[in-house]
């Protein structure tokens, strides 16, 4: 551990953690309850629309949208964490993605068919700011914790997360269901109204509460920068990356584990953004039922979600961390096939519970077992670049599969086959991981 901070070591760990409570409301509220059933509901006319003259669905283009912006994260993030580490400076990018996200996320507001351009690329921004803050608050995890308890610590951010953003989500379905109350009509109107004041409490919050951890978490800066001015920061910011690959190549369970972590990752996060339009299109609701049943359905796999990511850390502790992430992912692959067959809300809500409790656990355990397989260094804002690119190729990976799916066959339903697949193969490949 590297201990470069003043601060209590369980005060900078709480403070650490709180940044999931604080973020953790954008990919609830804007990834996946909320923004998603507002954006469905602007197409009453069609489910189809022009955009950069092509005629594309409306569940085919949010994928396709999404699908861009983390192609553009995969460009980005290894240049900006590389320079990041050479600077010593990884709280201020934090900051920057911080602020650019949460302001992102106030203007989803003007949101609509009319702004469909401006509206799009505020939701790019938004996506592309909150993963971006990620790559550097993962990487503090190996730096304020002893190795021993990085399946604890990740836990717990994970738990702070959907505890706090189950919170603003309570508060944001009873603005939708009772808009009368906050000042709106009491039509539809009123409840798409709400929806978008939503988008503003989310980019407050996630302003607001950040602070608390930017004020304890450490910084540290380079003593020899100015001197490494003469080279360009660019290539400095290549450099360390190259010479992180160069370890990684050198270290078969690190390749092992990223290698099946990109394989699971793409159905995990794909499953998580468009779940609710699965709900949307798939699930046969009834009438005046959807809106408020896909929003409990998103809660419940928050709230469900703490008991996983907990309940993963105990596991391994018994079993280790490689046997708990395979038992996760068979887990994760039967639930698919299940889901592949529902139709009626209340499989819906089964189904949705299912997700949460593996969903927790798989999240907060591969980025635990990581951050055990990297090597002691100050440098882990490139080692977590490695990390997160996974994550984020595997992203467009499977939200451009899975817009091809839906664009070709008309049903988002369709993906779910190649998700479970992923899973099992996911499964077969963390066989012999030895994580100590």
């Amino acid at each position: 551990m590297l201990n470069y901070s003043k601060s209590k070591p369980e005060k900078v760990l709480n403070a650490w953690a709180f940044y999931d409570w604080a973020n953790s409301v954008y990919p609830l509220v804007i990834s996946t309850a909320v923004f998603p059933i507002y954006y469905m509901a602007l197409f009453v006319e069609s489910d189809y629309i022009d955009f950069l003259g092509l005629n594309l669905k409306n569940t085919a283009l949010i994928q396709y949208v999404t699908s861009f912006t983390f192609f553009l994260l995969a460009l980005m993030i290894p240049l900006m964490s590389g320079i990041a580490d050479f600077l010593g400076n990884k709280k201020n990018f934090m900051k920057f993605f911080v602020y650019t996200g949460s302001f992102s996320c106030i203007a989803l507001y003007f949101f609509d068919l009319n702004n469909i351009y401006s509206g799009i690329f505020f939701y790019l921004l938004a996506l592309f700011s909150f993963w971006a803050s990620l790559v550097f608050y993962n990487s503090y995890l190996p730096d304020i914790v002893k190795p021993e308890d990085h399946d604890r610590a990740s836990a717990l951010g994970y738990s702070y997360g959907y505890f706090g953003s189950v919170i603003l989500l309570l508060f944001n379905i009873i603005m939708i269901n009772f808009p009368d109350f906050f000042g709106f009509e009491n039509s539809g109107i009123g409840k798409l109204q709400a929806m978008k004041v939503s988008f503003v409490t989310v980019g407050i919050w996630w302003l607001l509460f950040s602070q608390y951890s930017f004020y304890f978490l450490p910084s540290k800066k380079n003593k020899n920068m100015f001197s490494g001015l003469k080279k360009s920061i660019i290539f400095s910011g290549f450099n360390e990356l190259y010479n992180v690959w160069i370890i990684l190549k050198k270290n078969k369970y690190i390749k092992q584990f990223l290698i099946a972590f990109f394989t699971f990752s793409t159905a995990v996060q794909t499953i998580v953004l468009i779940a609710t339009y699965f709900g949307e299109n798939e699930i046969n609701w009834m009438e005046g039922e959807k809106t408020t049943g896909l929003i409990i359905s998103m809660l419940l796999i928050q709230l469900i979600a703490i008991v996983g990511s907990i309940g993963g850390a105990m596991i391994s502790k018994k079993l280790g961390n490689a046997k708990t992430l395979i038992i996760f992912n068979i887990s994760w692959f039967i639930i698919c096939i299940i889901a592949y067959f529902i139709e009626s809300t209340t499989e819906f809500y089964i189904v949705a519970c299912m997700v949460g409790l593996v969903m927790g656990g798989i999240q907060s355990l591969s980025r635990s077992t990581y951050s055990k397989l990297i090597p002691k260094t100050e440098k882990t804002c490139s080692f977590f670049s490695f990390y997160q690119m996974c994550m984020i190729v595997s992203i467009v990976l499977g939200t451009f599969l899975s817009g091809i799916i839906d664009q070709l066959t008309g049903s988002i339903r369709s993906s779910i086959l190649l998700f479970a697949s992923l899973f099992l193969i996911g499964s077969y490949l963390l066989k012999g991981l030895e994580v100590k």
